[in-house]
């Protein structure tokens, strides 16, 4: 039997980005943020987040310059 992955609900996730839970479902509405895991069919079902794909994310938008992070993340949230 696999090792379950504890997954993180909003609140979670949103702590470990250091963004507001809010900032991170208005990511989730225009197609940004990390990659999560939606909890059933309904509009309003939840959300999870696995740990990797916010880990990857943050790992996506480490930058040496300012100017690297505007080229390479135009627009990006």
């Amino acid at each position: 039997m696999a090792a379950s992955v504890k997954v993180l609900n909003n609140n979670e996730a949103a702590a470990l980005i250091g963004v507001t839970p809010g900032t991170l479902k208005f990511w989730r509405c225009k197609g940004k943020g990390p990659r999560f895991i939606k909890l059933g069919k309904s509009p309003r079902a939840g959300v999870a987040y696995d740990p990797a794909d916010v880990d990857a994310w943050k790992a996506a938008r480490k930058f040496d310059s300012t100017s690297a992070a505007t080229v390479s993340h135009p627009g990006d949230a």
